[in-house]
Formats: structure tokens, sequence, C-alpha cells
């Protein structure tokens, strides 16, 4: 296999070098010091590291030998505090009489065939893969760290993550424990990141790197709307084709940091992790703590590589789902319809209009339990609301079966409302904010899954009406932050994380119970889109903003480093419900096409000529789907006024390309687009009977209708041919 001879280390050289495809990462123990030597392009042959020039490092500031001044330059591969390095730290450590400080010195490494699990969290996996474990231990006999490389060879995808084992005789204290460090070059480097808000997740935002820190975080207890824990670094001439892009995507759905440092002399530290505001995890002798995994890429061939290596590595090595190639129901979501006004008769209307068009799944949203009518109550209290549905779920769904469409319905297993069965009974499993007291926020509060015995309540709710129902779809959602940190149970320190545990530790349960069950995540829209939720589900709510124009810019932003088979992407109702927007039906089901693809409307509105419309759109799903769901994106124009990528099959043989025109304009010719991604020695067939070579189309470029209109859009399908009769067909050849 070709990953067998992936990692290597020169016993005489003291170098480790783990190779990818196209890239080599490289370590070095100097003078009992574990050094970042090189992360890039793959080299070959015996390997120098002249370039760290130890002694320059040592008299910049003091002489030979001296560590204080040689710790602040060093390029360390796992850096710690209280030594001299003042840069930002991989590590940090409190003893039992509240002094800091770590000395980490080289001790020993493993080279596995496999992995190790990280306990409690999500990680990646698959086979033939190679591991490197570095053991480094404290000189002051507090802790012994290991550093964990798995490499995805094919993808050029390495994963690192830290475990941290108490090796003093008194208890111990974390305050940092960072899954990576990484140090590389400063030359007008820039730092790519996807910040936003509720409704305009994912907004892509390039920083040039000042002296000093860039600090990318959440410390909401989610990995929120307001900032992805996915970043890249790049030259600032880097683009989607050409240059260096270090790209880098925490393995993690809780509070979280990145920083990005540009040092005293000019090169860039770059550490990210579990979020170190006011955490403190507590290590008695022996224990472990095992960090979350994070996934880094190196491309020499701009962002457009970075993200398609990132999207081969998450649908191959982190989504465990049977759905992750498979194409997916197309579903009609009843929220944008009726939001909390409905009734079963309501939901079978839209069920059998829908069933006619082609959709194949109905998914009820909020509203269905408890005593539901509006935000402000009920959640916690799992049990149908027999008032609007009474022959229950379980007699909704054989209906709806019956009819011939599968059913899916909306959770929020993580919030409690005041006004509940739940909180009245059991007050104290709400999460306290602020002192003795609560913070609210959207009417409900925070169920405490620190707590076995919350834990079990919400999992045995779940587990109750799957097991009594046919329903194959699940939209778990989570509508608010965590604001404080007070539990009856959990330090303050270590709440953010032990939460996160439980949230994962359910899903781990769910799916193991009910493997069937096709899962999407969702926390108020996209505030927690990250693959720690993709490990338990195979795609995620993108937006709750879901006008076509705006989606352009939140999907093109999440493509960045998640595929766009995890999109959840629908086609909604006009005017749009977040922008008041009008957009055509088509463009609509064009940007929809881009991700999972369902409807949020009432169907039962419709016109005749719109349900054919959708009827077109499911055909072009069911055509297509397999080029989104297993295809490499590219990325082709982004502008103010106009949109355009495309989706290749893996062998060449099949492209979609989408055009979509924002703005129009008077007097304006058509416009050609450079294709990417095809064989230049291709002759392509389009839709209407053209063919044109891969060559002209990427070179020369595509020509794109006379499109007239604002949120205008339209759809081109090449299929490789070898031009003769058999495969063009003879009403092609005719048109030749």
């Amino acid at each position: 296999m070709k990953d067998r001879a992936c990692i290597s280390f020169d016993n005489e050289k003291m170098i480790f070098h783990i190779k990818t495809r196209k890239t080599s990462y490289i370590i070095a123990v100097i003078d009992g010091f574990l050094a970042h030597a090189y992360y890039g392009t793959r080299l070959e042959g015996s390997l120098t590291l002249n370039h760290l020039m130890v002694e320059d490092i040592a008299f910049l500031q003091g002489n030979i030998g001296e560590e204080g001044t040689f710790m602040d330059s060093f390029p360390f591969e796992y850096p710690s505090d209280g030594q001299g390095d003042f840069r930002c730290p991989g590590i940090s450590i409190k003893n039992d009489k509240h002094i800091t400080g770590c000395n980490l010195k080289y001790e020993d490494y493993r080279i596995l065939q496999g992995r190790r699990a990280i306990k409690g969290l999500p990680y990646s996996n698959g086979k033939d893969i190679s591991s490197l474990e570095i053991v480094l231990k404290d000189v002051n006999n507090l802790v012994e760290v290991t550093l964990s490389y798995s490499v995805f060879y094919e993808s050029d995808i390495i994963t690192k993550n830290v475990i941290v084992k108490s090796i003093s005789h008194r208890t111990i204290t974390l305050n940092t424990v960072m899954s990576s460090s990484l140090d590389i070059p400063y030359d007008e480097t820039e730092v790519i990141s996807l910040p936003g808000s509720w409704a305009r997740e994912r907004m892509i935002e390039r920083t040039k790197i000042g002296h000093g820190q860039i600090v990318l975080a959440s410390d909401r207890g989610i990995s929120s709307h307001q900032m992805n824990p996915a970043f890249a670094v790049v030259s600032k001439d880097t683009t989607e084709t050409t240059g260096p892009a270090w790209g880098m995507a925490l393995v993690y759905s809780g509070s979280f940091v990145a920083r990005i440092e540009r040092t005293q002399f000019d090169r860039v530290r770059i550490v990210a992790g579990i979020s170190d505001n006011d955490f403190e995890w507590t290590l008695k002798p022996g224990e472990e703590f095992y960090s979350p995994e994070i996934a880094i890429c190196y491309s020499s061939e701009g962002i457009g590589n970075m993200s398609r290596c990132f999207h081969d590595f998450v649908r191959n090595n982190i989504i465990r789902s049977k759905y992750i190639f498979k194409e997916r129901p197309v579903l009609i979501n009843n929220w944008e319809a009726t939001y909390f006004d409905f009734d079963s008769k309501k939901l079978l209307e839209i069920g059998q209009k829908a069933r006619d068009a082609g959709i194949e799944m109905l998914v009820v949203d909020d509203g269905w339990f408890g005593a539901r009518e509006k935000d402000n109550s009920s959640l916690g209290d799992w049990e149908c609301n027999t008032k609007k549905i009474p022959e229950g779920l379980d007699g909704l769904c054989d209906e709806l079966n019956d009819m011939g469409l599968q059913m899916g319905i909306w959770f929020e297993p993580e919030m409690i409302s005041p006004d509940s069965d739940l909180y009245r009974t059991h007050p104290d499993w709400a999460l306290r904010e602020s002192g003795t007291g609560y913070v609210m926020c959207r009417t409900q509060l925070v169920l405490d899954m620190t707590r076995k015995e919350v834990r079990d309540y919400v999992y045995a709710c779940l587990s109750d009406v799957f097991s009594k129902t046919n329903i194959k779809y699940l939209k778990w959602d989570m509508n608010r932050p965590l604001i404080g940190k007070v539990s009856t149970v959990t330090p303050p320190g270590e709440l953010h994380h032990r939460y996160m545990l439980g949230v994962y530790e359910l899903q781990e349960k769910l799916t193991e119970q009910f493997p069937y069950l096709l899962i999407e995540n969702c926390c108020g829209g996209g505030g927690r889109f990250d693959l720690g939720m993709l490990y338990y589900s195979p795609q995620i709510w993108c937006s709750d903003d879901t006008d076509a124009v705006e989606r352009i810019c939140i999907q093109e932003g999440t493509s960045l480093f998640y595929p766009p088979s995890s999109m959840g992407a629908h086609v909604s109702v006009c005017p749009n419900h977040a922008v008041g927007r009008i957009t055509d039906m088509k463009t609509r089901g064009h940007v929809a096409l881009f991700g999972t693809f369902g409807y949020e409307l009432d169907i039962t509105k419709l016109s005749e000529d719109e349900i054919d419309v959708i009827r077109q759109q499911i055909d072009d799903y069911k055509k297509y789907s397999h080029l989104i769901r297993m295809g490499d994106l590219y990325r082709l124009i982004s502008k103010d006024d106009k949109a355009a990528w495309m989706f290749v099959s893996k062998d060449k043989t099949e492209a979609l390309l989408t055009y979509v025109q924002i703005l129009g304009s008077a007097n304006k010719p058509r416009v050609l687009v450079r294709l990417r991604g095809l064989n230049p020695k291709n002759n392509y067939l389009t839709d209407d009977g053209r063919i044109y070579t891969g060559d002209e189309l990427m070179n020369i470029g595509f020509a794109t209708g006379k499109v007239f209109g604002d949120f205008k859009s339209e759809i081109h399908y090449f299929r490789a041919v070898n031009n003769t009769e058999k495969d063009i067909g003879e009403d092609a050849d005719e048109k030749l």
C-alpha cells in the first residue's frame, strides 16, 4: 500500500519525515528539543536541515547554551510556557502550588499501522492509516505529552492530536492544551477565516498578518456562527489555482481558539485547539487528557486544491454514515410553510402534494410536542401533542408511508423551556449562567449535558420515538449558546468541554442503535458546522438564510473546507423569510443543487407551473447528484454580479457547470467561463449537442447563454465522448 512508507525516522540525524502524496512534514530532535523543521511541497533524498541555524538562534540575544534566549526563537513542534518562550504556547500547566510552566524534552517515538482512538471525541478513521506518536517528557516530572500524527496519504491530509498524562505524584491543572502548533516562514502571509453571524455564516475574510496575534475563537460553548474552527494561512498572492495554502480544521464542535502570531523574527506560529479562556482541567496522578483532533493540509496549488483535499478527507475519513455516498431522499420541511400553525390534516395535505411532485420525505419541524404553540414552552417534554396530531407520531408516520412518503422529525435535545413539565420537575437540570441565576436566550435554557441522568433522560426520549415509529430522518437542532459555566456537578473550567463530550456520547449512542437514521445536525442554522458534527451526521443545515443569492456566499465559504454533500440546502418560499427577496424558482433550485437538496415551503399554495418546475428540479437532482456527492468542486467565478462553479467526476468523464447572473445590466455580452478539472484530451458533449475539447473549455472557455434579468441562472452538463455516432447519438449528430 502506498502509505506504508509514509513515515520514517533517521536515527543518526534524529529526523522524522512524514510524507503524503504531495507534501512533507519534517520534525527534528535538536539537543533534546523537538523542532518543527518544514511543512510544504514533498521532499526527496537526504536532509541536512541547515536552515534551522541553531547557533544563530542561540546568539540572537545571549550566549550558546542559555535557554532563556534560545526558547524565544526556537521553532518548537509543541511549545510550552514558563521557560522563556513568550510566543503562543501549545501547553500551559499549573502545579498544586499554582506555579506554572513545564519544559518538554524528547523521550521516545512509535510508528503504528492504524491509529489510536481518541477517548470520548470524534476522530478520523478509515483503512490504511499510518500514525506516528512522539513522546515528550517534562524535565520536572509533571507530565508526559504524546504528540500523535495520522497520515491520509491520497488526500494530502495529516491529523494531529495531543495526549497529556500526569506523571506527578500530586494533582496538576491544565490551563492550555492546543491540538497543534505549527511554525512557518513569514512571506507577506495572510489568514483566510470564516466569520459571520446568524443567517450569514462563513463569510470569507482575508487578513494580512502583522506583528502580534490574530485570534480566531468562540467561547460560546459551540463552534459558532461568529467564527468557524477552520482557517487557512496563505501567501498574499495565493489564489484559487496558484500559491501556497496551509489549511487547518478542528474536529471539534465546542469552544475553540486559533492564534496566528507573527513573531519578532518574522516567523508565523499557529496554534489551535480547545479555547483556553477560563479553561482549567484537573489531572490526578496517572490520569490522561485527550485533545480534539485537527486536520491540516498543505497545498502548493492554491485554495481550490486545498478545498478538494479536505472534501476527500471528510467524505472518506470523517463521515461514517451509510448515506455519505448515497443519494439522499428529496425532502420537504414544513417549517417555512407553517411554522407552529399546523395539524396532521395540514401535514398530510402538504405530503400528498409533495408526493405527487416527486418529493420523497416530509420532515415535521418544531411544534409537534408538549404544549408547543410558539417558541416559549415545552422543550424537554418530548411527547406528541395529540391535539395537533391525534393519531400520534406512529400513526402520522404510517399514513405518510402509505402515501409513499418517508417521515422525518425535528428535535432540540440539548434545551429545556422554563415553561415545561421537565423544568418543573427538575429545575436543577438547567445550567445556571450567572451566579445562582439564569440568563434567558430564545426563552430557553440549556440542559446540563455533563450530568449522566440528564443524558439518560434525553436519550430515552429520542430512543422511544425512533423505536416506536418508522421515522428515518432526524434534524438535531441547538438554538442558543452557553453563556456561563455554572453547573451543580461540574467545575466551571471543565464545563464547556465536558458538555461537548456529553453531546458526542448521545450522538454516538444514537448512531449505534439506529444506523439507518439520516441525521442532519443544526445549530440555529449553521452555528455548529464543523468536522466534529460531521462525524455523527453526513449533513448539517448550512444556514437559516435560504435566499438563493445569499446562499451563494454562504455555501462558497463553507466549501473552503466542507464538501457540498454535507450542506443542507433547500428551495424556499418567496419573498424569502430572511431577506424578503423574490428570486426565480429555477435559480433557487440551481443554488440548492450545491448541497443536499430539498424544499422549505408550502407546496399546497404553488401553481401547477411551479409544481412542474419542482418536477424538473427533482429530475435534475436525480441526474446530477452523484457529481455533487462524489465529484471535485471548482469555484470558477465569485463576484458581486455573477458566480459560477462546477463539479467534475473523479474520472473526468462528467461535469456540471452552474452559472448565476446576480445582477443584470444593459448591452451585456455573453460571459466566457473558463472551466477547470477536465481532461484536456477529452471531447465533451454538452446537453444541447455541442462538442468541445477539454483543452478549449479550460483555456478559451465556455460561453454562457444570453442571461436576462436579476437572479437568473443556468446549468450545463458535459459528458466525455469519442466523436463517434455511438457515443453522441443520432440526434446530437444531426445538430453537428
